[in-house]
């Protein structure tokens, strides 16, 4: 077992998230909220079958935000999709609230890149539209509405239509309507990725506060590593392809915290030196035989033409 000090935290390598996982034990005999075995998925391309994903193992507590980081490709949104119930694993289970995960489920809901709302239907109507198909009344369900808007600061334009809000707002009318469903876990797609660093800020600021009074388990993808320090307990970082689990950091920062407070910007910092090895696999793959890593352009031994800089100019 391999655990190194990062900050006022840890590191644990891929190991120690195996065994952890493979023991199933509860934390003070509460089972895990999430837990996820052995998965592994693949996808038929036309150069053959490629692996996006190979032997995950991992658990989520109750109350827990996770944060799952990795370069480009490595399989994040696609292990949201299996736990969403959206996409199957080839091999491998996922099981939800104690119950074996074989499709989608009204306790998990899942918010997007994009908010996904009705254009056609107000700000509180998209908060209820959840509400409405579970049979709940008119007047029950605009109270609940108004009281998630009121949490995510909209109340003021809970008749206002889609086109009429800002980027950030939609997110915000997004998430309301999520809570309104009362699910047991939040899986969240870089919901922000976007948004104007201003946005975000805000809504990093929002959604921790959130968190804070629903106490809710969230799951969080996303390619901006201060994003995660900023948000999460513990952050789950992904391999390149085919993504397994190369390490997790548990973040102990107290709550709300600012993206550019500077012990956020130290976990970021260690973060991103585990992170940059897996990118520079992405780039070596990509690139061509005949360009560096280093300066991402062509590489050759020709001597460079040379250029009259005399009368002939």
């Amino acid at each position: 077992m391999v655990t190194e000090s990062v900050g006022i935290g840890n590191i644990m390598d891929v190991e120690d998230v195996k065994v952890k996982s493979r023991a199933q034990t509860s934390v003070d005999g509460i089972m895990p909220k999430l837990r996820i075995q052995h998965v592994s998925k693949s996808f038929q391309s036309k150069h053959g079958l490629t692996y996006v994903l190979e032997d995950i193992n991992l658990e989520i507590q109750p109350g827990e935000f996770v944060c799952i980081v990795g370069p480009s490709g490595c399989g994040k949104t696609t292990l949201l999709n299996i736990v969403a119930g959206l996409e199957k694993a080839d091999k491998g289970e996922i099981w939800a609230n104690g119950s074996k995960v074989n499709g989608a489920g009204t306790d998990r809901v899942v918010i997007f890149q994009e908010a996904a709302l009705f254009p056609w239907l107000s700000v509180v109507k998209n908060v209820e539209f959840g509400l409405k198909l579970k049979g709940i009344g008119s007047r029950e369900r605009r109270e609940m509405a108004l009281e998630y808007l009121k949490m995510v600061h909209l109340s003021k334009f809970q008749h206002a239509h889609v086109h009429e809000l800002s980027g950030g707002m939609k997110q915000r009318v997004a998430i309301a309507r999520a809570l309104a469903m009362n699910p047991e876990m939040l899986l969240m797609d870089e919901p922000f990725s976007a948004l104007d660093a201003q946005t975000r800020w805000i809504l990093h600021y929002e959604l921790q506060n959130i968190w804070m009074k629903t106490k809710k388990t969230i799951m969080f993808i996303t390619h901006n590593i201060r994003e995660a320090v900023c948000l999460a307990d513990r952050i789950i970082l992904l391999s390149t392809t085919p993504g397994r689990i190369k390490c997790e950091f548990f973040v102990e920062l107290p709550r709300p915290r600012d993206d550019n407070d500077v012990n956020v910007a130290e976990y970021s910092t260690r973060i991103m030196k585990e992170l940059k090895s897996e990118i520079n696999k992405v780039v070596k793959c990509e690139m061509d035989t005949d360009s560096c890593v280093e300066c991402d352009i062509k590489c050759t031994t020709e001597e460079p033409a040379k250029t009259d800089i005399g009368g002939g100019i």
